[in-house]
């Protein structure tokens, strides 16, 4: 199943200062990102893969790699919080899938990701860049397949539909469920 990848990268400063310029790229690279969510799609079960009256072309999403200015301003303006966050989804299908031809591909919507907070996140939990920017885009992805967390199950089986997507991908993380789920707001 192929995907169409709309990929857009706002230029970072602070991440420059931190990366090399040649790492930095690869690591908001479009074949590799491509990759990633061709593998993630192919891991989907049945159940999981939006289709509308026919089998799509393909899906397309747009994957935003950027700061924490403009996620803040997004997270102000779409959630009513004013301040960064590490990712946002915006499902192109909330509620119905829409009836479409099979020739075009399906839109599976947005995920914007903040390098700046990635970067901090991923230092304390002792993983790369990579594997945090990944474990976002897991995240934003499942949302867009109508994922949610509510409450603590479904956060912890969201969770762990992220580490299997990850592991598809050959990317381990540690998953330390009690500690996250103790840092959510009842």
């Amino acid at each position: 199943m192929a995907i169409l990848l709309d990929l857009s990268v706002q230029h970072h400063e602070g991440l420059a200062r931190d990366h090399p310029r040649d790492h930095l790229d690869s690591l908001v690279s479009e074949t590799l990102w491509c990759d990633r969510l061709q593998a993630w799609l192919a891991n989907l079960s049945p159940e999981e893969i939006p289709q509308g009256n026919h089998p799509p072309l393909g899906y397309e999403l747009c994957l935003r790699f950027t700061d924490d200015a403009e996620i803040c301003q997004l997270n102000r303006q779409y959630r009513h919080k004013d301040q960064p966050t590490d990712v946002l989804a915006f499902a192109a299908m909330e509620s119905e899938i829409p009836q479409i031809g099979a020739a075009l591909p399906l839109s599976l919507g947005d995920i914007v990701i903040s390098l700046d907070t990635a970067q901090r996140q991923a230092q304390p939990l002792g993983h790369s860049l990579d594997s945090e920017l990944t474990w976002l885009a897991a995240h934003g992805f499942l949302h867009l397949l109508g994922w949610d967390h509510p409450d603590d199950e479904s956060l912890a089986a969201m969770l762990q539909r992220q580490v299997q997507l990850l592991a598809c991908v050959e990317i381990a993380v540690n998953l330390d469920l009690p500690r996250i789920l103790s840092k959510t707001p009842s």
